[in-house]
């Protein structure tokens, strides 16, 4: 295992890719899915099928289903308020230290960030459930 500023980095897609491999991949994920797609806010149901797409891109960092078991943080079960507050302190730059998270933060709605909290906070920790 690597160590990037401190923080580990144990999962095998950052491993094959190196840490600037995987912030370039999750970059032109996100780049793509903010650019597709129509304006989803006024409508819940596309908005949360949107929330599960943008969702897949956080498997690059937070794992399949964002379940991952090293020093990058599961989203999977973990409470939408938490989630959601988290991703809004990223977007406005109220996290310090934290690495790419702003910058993609910064690349969706208020609604879209609360919708993809929700989306992981609905999934079960454990993939076996």
């Amino acid at each position: 295992m690597k160590s990037y500023g401190g923080k580990t980095c144990g999962s095998r897609k950052a491993r094959i890719l190196g840490l600037s491999g995987c912030v370039a991949f999750a970059c032109v994920i996100v780049a793509a899915l903010a650019s597709s797609g129509p304006e989803v806010s006024e409508d819940g149901d596309l908005l949360a099928e949107r929330a599960e797409v943008i969702a897949q891109s956080c498997a690059a960092c937070h794992g399949t289903g964002g379940r991952l078991d090293t020093a990058i943080p599961s989203l999977a079960g973990q409470p939408a308020a938490v989630l959601s507050a988290q991703l809004l302190a990223f977007k406005r730059d109220q996290m310090p230290g934290a690495t790419v998270m702003p910058r993609l933060a910064r690349g969706y709605s208020d609604e879209e960030l609360e919708a993809v909290a929700n989306y992981f906070a609905s999934l079960t920790p454990d993939a076996d459930e």
